[in-house]
């Protein structure tokens, strides 16, 4: 495939276009030696013929004419054709931003933006003093959370393929290589493109919940296992060259999963899968352990009479020759005057102790540390700081980050499987209709442990208890980190959080020196717009309850909630969505202040817009004061996991971003307006009108019909993406359709409508009712609403409303009338959005990002025409033709690569 010479490139973007370039060129000649001259003609036919009608603006159905009827496999090969470009191109870009960091850190003078050194720098400008930037270091706590929600989930072969061209690009920068180390890369390069496309992007079969773990624990083990020393080290240095001051940096950073434990809707995750998760991450976190030491144990060969070490090393050194004889029996006669290496020799036996399940295992991570800082310390007392100490340091960081646990595991359940359990056990069939006080009224003598329930064999009372057996034995087994919250769907009242500890008291998860304490730290996650309206009411009647104020009491006073990004946008659209969010937290941080307790919200985004995904700095800045103070609990899921954590320097600089975002948010907060409380009632009124919109669209009669007729929400539904079904119920609206698939179909047909539809009524009806200058100074002065804008317009410019025209025109006699509404409240949101920009063009002031979708239109369209077609010609088999099911499925994943969001 040749360089697409038509585009621009930003002035600074020379070697992204070399690469770009030499990718496409590549890919070219792979699909020309793969399939033959003649595809490679085809492709370059549509693919001309796609820029053409994007330069011309010419009729869509030309080209879409030119791509109907294709045989099957013809189309399957073309889309993966194009897919395969776009992953050359994401690589190439991922690369470009390593590049650009690269070349601030070499050029040096101004930091890079959003770096911590620009970050620091930033913050004392403000007038912070380095006595209270280190006070906020304690507070600081960091922690991504993995969700078993994969949007894509690529192959671990394709991802090791994808990291060999980018090493390949990246030696690259160095000028010096000679022509045949040139050449050298290059042959890398075509061997991972050649090999990736002989590999299918994913398994014919419906991944395990053992698979997914594979997924997300290859990101946990590999990228993130080996930046996170890295990450301390460049704010170590960063807070010395800004504030001259040396410091040991706290614990400040870790990871959870929810992969093993998130129940809700999933019938196949239970309390076998949560002891196999712990299992598992405890094993592989385990090995990496002992490939480290080993490296040590090469690396430190200092000899006695050449240096001095501590005392008490060589006194443990003793203790452990005794209690590992065997170990100690093979150590070569040659190496018994390297302390440090028959320490490390030994330390590695009692790991290998602790994974076999044997007795003088460590019976902590913290165990582990104690016997590495030994050595740290003796040799940085003796003249080994250059000589090996900072590569112990970087291992205790590690230990320190990820335990031996990897990363916590959350459990999350539906409350109406509580309740379902609860009633079987109360003898009450009517328990989930009660009122909610008196269900609390009569859980509190169940949540306290002053009353006891009886046998019960009902399948949800005993899952229950099995999950919390489990979840007491883990604890026991694995120590109090490996576990996170217990995370309740659906919660709408106090009753709902007091159902849990009652649950978690029948199953044995009490601790052991007080019994009275249920160790479990409970988040009700509010997901709608009515819950998060509710939400203030709802925290401050639970905080009221003295059995659980009780149980708070024991948890330090911290109090978490999860916020729901994806439910409440797919539930009262975007404006609705977000300014319910943000009202939400400011309410329920005074609820907090009132009783005295610490507040921590745990966010949870998705990838796209439309479900809460946001460029970190400007999300928190934007937030309400107090609502970060230090802590970030926030999920990763689908593409963007892969995105942000698949290359180490990516993700070393996200990790970066992240802290220098909290620390910026929790220290010099946006100062409040006064004009915040008019633009706040303007914002009511706007989101009413939007979500009324919103409503009425995805209200009307027969939408369910017109959505699954005019989306291939049908072929995204047989896509073997993960373990839970796409559905929590038979689909009888909106509210039973799990918020991934929702967007990523509506994405695919190129509308993206979930993250705009509603939003250009109520801009014109606010403009009716405040006036658009009262709007315009919204947009300029109040973070909250420009970022809002910021996201929409983002949305925006990846739509293309013909492609999705002929998406709906599949819905027959259903279009005309569903369809006349998405263009007009399109056309209606774009025009008052630039409107209040001061501009005329989508993404003016986002140069970046308006090159990276130029770049990829012209190969997103074919895919998306051609999906049309399949779709109906699949549906008009009643679904029943493999072939073309596995063309649609290409298409998909093509289409998502290029546009970098699904759900």
């Amino acid at each position: 495939m040749q360089d697409n010479r038509e585009l621009e490139f930003l002035p600074h973007d020379g070697p992204l276009r070399e690469d770009v370039s030499r990718l496409g060129a590549m890919v070219g000649l792979m699909l020309a030696e793969q399939e033959g001259p003649a595809f490679f003609e085809r492709v370059e036919q549509v693919r001309t013929a796609a820029i053409r009608r994007r330069r011309e603006g010419a009729s869509v159905d030309e080209l879409a004419d030119s791509l109907a009827g294709l045989d099957a496999a013809d189309a399957e090969t073309l889309a993966r054709a194009f897919a395969t470009y776009f992953q050359a191109v994401n690589t190439a870009e991922r690369v470009h931003r390593i590049r650009r960091r690269r070349d601030y850190q070499r050029e040096g003078g101004t930091p890079q933006p959003e770096s911590l050194l620009d970050v620091l720098g930033q913050l004392k400008a403000d007038g912070v003093q380095a006595d209270e930037l280190l006070g906020w270091m304690e507070r600081l706590w960091i922690e991504p959370v993995f969700t078993a929600h994969p949007t894509e989930a690529v192959r671990r072969s394709l991802l090791e393929k994808e990291q060999a061209i980018v090493k390949s690009l990246v030696d690259n920068f160095n000028h010096n290589r000679t022509p045949q180390e040139r050449i050298e890369d290059d042959d890398r390069i075509y061997m991972a493109l050649s090999a990736g496309w002989q590999t299918a992007e994913a398994s014919p079969v419906r991944p395990s919940v053992q698979d997914e773990y594979e997924h997300v624990g290859y990101y946990l083990a590999n990228p993130l296992y080996r930046i996170v020393p890295a990450l301390y080290e460049s704010l170590a240095r960063s807070l010395q060259e800004v504030y001259g001051v040396a410091v040991k940096l706290p614990r400040l950073l870790s990871f959870a999963s929810w992969v093993g434990g998130d129940m809700d809707g999933n019938p196949n995750v239970g309390s076998d899968t949560i002891a196999s998760s712990l299992a598992s991450q405890r094993a592989q976190v385990l090995e990496r352990y002992l490939e480290d030491i080993n490296a040590l144990a090469h690396q430190l060969s200092q000899t006695e009479g050449r240096v001095g070490v501590a005392r008490g090393l060589r006194t443990r050194l003793a203790d452990y020759r005794e209690r590992f004889p065997d170990a100690a029996a093979k150590i070569r006669p040659r190496h018994l005057d390297m302390p440090y290496r028959c320490f490390l020799v030994l330390i590695g036996a009692r790991l290998e102790a602790t994974r076999d399940d044997q007795k003088d295992g460590y019976t902590s991570a913290a165990e582990l540390t104690d016997d590495l800082q030994l050595i740290a310390d003796s040799l940085f007392d003796n003249l080994g700081l250059h000589a090996g100490a900072y590569a112990v340091e970087r291992l205790i960081c590690r230990v320190r980050s990820f335990g031996f646990h990897l990363a916590r595991l959350d459990l999350r359940q539906d409350s109406r499987v509580h309740d379902d359990a609860l009633g079987a056990l109360l003898n009450d069939p009517d328990w989930a209709s009660r009122p909610k006080l008196e269900r609390g009224d009569r859980l509190r003598p169940y949540a306290s442990g002053a009353q006891a329930f009886g046998d019960c064999d009902d399948d949800a009372a005993k899952n229950l208890q099995s999950v919390f057996i489990t979840l007491r034995e883990s604890r026991q087994r694995y120590g109090l980190d490996a576990t996170g919250l217990y995370i309740i769907s659906m919660a709408r009242s106090a009753a709902d959080v007091l159902a849990v500890l009652a649950l978690a008291r029948r199953g044995g998860l009490v601790s052991p020196e007080q019994p009275h304490d249920v160790p479990l730290d409970i988040a009700p996650l509010f997901e709608t717009v009515d819950d998060l309206q509710n939400a203030p009411a709802s925290l401050r009647a639970l905080l009221d309850d003295p059995v659980y104020r009780q149980h708070l009491a024991a948890r330090g006073d911290q109090q978490w909630v999860m916020l729901g990004y994806s439910d409440s946008g797919k539930d009262a659209g975007t404006l609705a969505s977000k300014w319910a969010l943000q009202r939400a937290q400011g309410e329920l941080l005074e609820v907090a202040r009132e009783a005295d307790i610490q507040l921590a919200f745990f966010h949870g985004r998705g990838g796209s817009a439309s479900r809460g995904g946001a460029r970190i700095t400007p999300a928190l800045m934007s937030s309400p004061r107090g609502a970060v103070a230090g802590v970030l609990r926030v999920t990763e899921q689908g593409e963007v996991i892969h995105r942000k954590y698949g290359i180490r320097a990516l993700a070393l600089r996200g990790l970066e971003q992240t802290v220098g975002a909290v620390l910026r948010a929790s220290l010099r907060p946006r100062q409040t307006d006064p004009r915040e409380v008019r633009w706040s009632e303007v914002m009511t009124a706007l989101s009413a009108a939007s979500r009324k919109t919103y409503r009425a669209f995805v209200d009307r009669e027969h939408f369910v019909e017109y959505f699954r007729t005019a989306t291939p929400v049908d072929v995204i539904e047989k896509m073997t993406l993960g373990s839970r079904p796409a559905s929590r119920r038979s689909m009888r609206g909106v509210q039973d359709l799990r918020a991934i698939p929702w967007v990523f179909a509506w994405t695919q047909c190129r509308s993206i409508l979930p993250g705009w539809y509603g939003l250009g009524s109520a801009l014109e009806q606010g403009v009716e009712q405040f006036g658009e200058d009262t709007l315009a100074e919204m947009a300029r002065h109040w973070p909250f609403f420009s970022n809002m804008l910021d996201d929409v317009e983002m949305v925006l410019a990846k739509c293309d409303l013909d492609i999705a025209e002929a998406f709906s025109t599949l819905s027959g006699p259903l279009h005309e009338e569903f369809f006349s509404l998405i263009r007009d409240e399109f056309e209606r949101t774009r025009r008052w959005l630039l409107r209040l920009k001061s501009t005329g063009t989508l993404l003016n002031d986002s140069p970046r990002l308006a090159v990276s979708i130029r770049l990829r239109n012209p190969y997103v369209d074919p895919m998306s025409l051609m999906q049309v077609d399949l779709l109906r010609r699949w549906r008009a088999g009643n679904g029943t033709d493999d072939a073309l099911l596995q063309a649609l499925v290409a298409c998909v994943n093509g289409v998502s690569q290029g546009l970098q969001n699904t759900g």
